[in-house]
């Protein structure tokens, strides 16, 4: 058995605000970079293509309403041309990446928050969509179901993924240690309007470090930023945007060992890419103490069942034919 090394990257910026071409072009720049300084892997932010309904939380309902439809024009298929480039990008580079997207749904009301997994030969290899919008997100997005809990195996190693809040799902992450996750991938976006006494980028951190030293894995954390331009685009139907989304501590990006500790120096708040070496032979002794996936579990006691079909719209019956 071979136990992977490589370098990974991790991305703490911000989309160019519903620009889906100039946004995969941000994240292509990202990508040269990291593969210049030997990356295998890199970690985008969550819904980078190409941003995040901010209006959800400072506009009423009826106030955003207009920004839903905005962000639904500029959601993306998977095999929109334009995404093309993404794909292209990681064969050109050999670089593994997670990216969140506004994936667009079937109906006009269907938009998904979607971590896509592209592998280093250019291939969608997966992708998922989050199980439960987090709170006020509920007026964008649609529910994804079981048959995204899915762990990818790559050339780095075995590869999961949940988006922001669904970390905090017990169960989600679960099963994916389950399914021999060794790299977690959790991506977020900076919350500044989270009640006051909340620290979103030390509650981003816990969250990796308790999902580390449960499962003994490298957690790698993407966090986006909220630029000037943002700001700027919601200022006509907000006058105090700055006020309500300029917030110290609201973005953690980096690296957490399968000890739970950090690794190196995280990004809190300022934007960049940083970089961290990875060597999954580290998983091996902290399972010797606590392997929740053999010795140290009683699946005799314990039944965890997940329901991995995808959900089904309708079912269509013809009796004459019965």
């Amino acid at each position: 058995m071979e136990f992977k090394k490589f370098k990974a990257a991790t991305v703490q910026t911000s989309p160019v605000f519903l620009n889906v071409e100039k946004t995969i072009d941000k994240a292509i720049a990202f990508i040269k970079e990291a593969h210049e300084n030997e990356a295998k892997l890199i970690a985008f932010p969550e819904v980078f293509i190409a941003g995040y309904p901010y209006w959800n939380w400072i506009m009423t309902p009826v106030q955003g309403s207009k920004w839903y439809e905005e962000l639904y024009k500029k959601s993306v298929a998977v095999n929109d041309a334009s995404m093309q480039k993404l794909y292209k990008a990681a064969k050109d580079f050999d670089m593994n990446i997670v990216i969140g997207i506004n994936e667009r749904g079937d109906s006009f009301g269907e938009i998904y928050n979607t971590n896509l997994i592209i592998d280093n030969h250019g291939n969608l290899i997966g992708k998922h969509r989050k199980l439960v919008p987090t709170w006020a997100e509920k007026l964008t997005w649609t529910s994804g179901d079981g048959s995204s809990l899915k762990v990818y195996n790559t050339e780095v190693g075995p590869v999961g993924t949940l988006a922001c809040g669904e970390n905090t799902n017990t169960l989600a992450r679960f099963t994916l240690l389950s399914q021999g996750e060794l790299i977690h991938i959790a991506n977020y976006i900076s919350l500044p309007v989270a009640p006051p006494d909340y620290d979103m980028a030390e509650a981003i951190k816990i969250r990796a470090a308790a999902h580390s030293f449960e499962g003994k894995l490298f957690t790698i954390v993407s966090c986006s930023t909220i630029s000037q331009e943002i700001k700027d685009a919601l200022r006509a139907d907000v006058p105090n945007v700055d006020e309500l989304l300029d917030r110290k501590s609201s973005a953690f990006s980096g690296f957490i060992g399968p000890n739970g500790a950090v690794i190196g120096q995280p990004l809190i708040d300022e934007e960049g890419i940083i970089y961290a070496d990875i060597d999954l032979s580290k998983c091996i002794q902290p399972k010797q103490m606590h392997d929740i996936l053999g010795h140290y579990n009683r699946f005799d006691i314990f039944d965890l069942r997940v329901n991995v079909a995808p959900t089904k719209k309708i079912t269509f019956i013809n009796k004459s034919e019965e």
